[in-house]
């Protein structure tokens, strides 16, 4: 096992936008060597774009068997993660593995249960955990300053829909978007929830209705230990990426608002005004981003333990999976285990 300050050497399994932004951050921390990026569509072009990269390869198996490689950070296609998860587990790499972690759920299983018997560390990404604004919430619910939790309410808005082309690849706006604020609902509150009901429309993009998709949702949330949350999502918020969190309980409320291009704000004798919010992801949670890989890398080190296991991973698709049936069948659906 390496030490805490020894160097992890790792390689990325596909380069779309979020391989990009994670290869971005790990080439500037200390200790940590990217010896393979690894992408069906690599040709030789590649090796100006990652010249501190010692190995551009279409075949991640090519990294698998290289003992040399501790870790590898899983940021290919949604239905390829089990498969690759299992292949790397095998070959006693830990994981780093994009959220969600399989569409298909005897394949997840069969990862899950591969993961175990291995031994290897696994973390799913879900980099809103790593916010530090969200963590402060956290912070204070764990110090006793919030008293009994009664009421969650997250807010999750995107700027703008993606394509058509993403949403008929990204399995519904519960797989893709507000599997997201599940997670959070869980890390939040630190309970687990019991029965979700849902009711959504479209009234976005008539075209993502047609895609069989909703755009527009509010999600109501009954906790296994009696408190209420809500999650309302909209594809489309004009103003900017809104994501908001507030959690109430019988001693105080703790809320994180929305991060702004700048503090600064404008007073007149007509307005006053402040920045918009930021308006895209990558902006808004690039320091979780880095945090999230960072605290994998201290995993890998044996500093401490996985932050966002598997097993978190595959209870936000519960919860997913609840949210679905409930927006088809207009009831409310208990959650199932994993």
């Amino acid at each position: 096992m390496p030490t805490n300050t020894e160097t992890v050497t790792i390689a990325i399994i596909g380069m779309n936008r979020i391989g990009k932004v994670h290869y971005q951050n790990l080439r500037g921390m200390p200790n940590v060597r990217v010896k393979y990026i690894c992408d069906v569509v690599a040709d030789q072009s590649w090796a100006d774009l990652y010249p501190d990269v010692d190995k551009i390869v279409t075949d991640y198996h090519e990294a698998l068997e290289d003992p040399d490689v501790q870790a590898v950070l899983i940021c290919v296609p949604t239905d390829l993660h089990p498969k690759i998860t299992m292949e790397a587990a095998r070959a006693g790499k830990d994981i780093f593995c994009e959220k969600p972690v399989g569409f298909d759920d005897d394949q997840i299983m069969q990862a899950y249960h591969t993961v175990q018997e291995t031994g290897v560390k696994f973390a799913t990404g879900f980099n809103r955990r790593f916010d530090k604004n969200f963590r402060r919430i956290v912070e204070r619910r764990e110090n006793g300053e919030l008293g009994d939790e009664q009421i969650l309410k997250i807010t999750s808005r995107d700027p703008e829909p993606p394509s058509l082309d993403y949403i008929n690849r990204s399995g519904g706006i519960f797989m893709d978007m507000t599997i997201h604020d599940f997670d959070m609902a869980r890390y939040i509150t630190g309970q687990e929830v019991d029965s979700v009901y849902v009711a959504g429309g479209v009234m976005v993009d008539p075209q993502i209705g047609k895609a069989g998709d909703l755009d527009t949702v509010l999600t109501t949330l009954v906790f296994k230990n009696g408190m209420l949350g809500s999650i309302d999502n909209s594809r489309k918020a004009v103003y900017g990426y809104d994501q908001r969190i507030e959690l109430f309980g019988s001693q105080g409320m703790a809320q994180a608002n929305n991060v702004a291009d700048t503090t600064t704000t404008y007073s007149g004798a007509q307005s006053i005004e402040s920045d918009k919010p930021m308006f895209f992801f990558l902006e808004r949670y690039l320091d979780a981003y880095r945090r999230e890989i960072e605290s994998f890398l201290d995993a890998v080190r044996g500093k401490h333990e996985v932050e966002c296991t598997f097993a978190d991973g595959i209870k936000a698709i519960r919860l997913a999976q609840a949210a679905k049936e409930s927006a088809l069948t207009k009831k409310a659906v208990k959650v199932k285990d994993i």
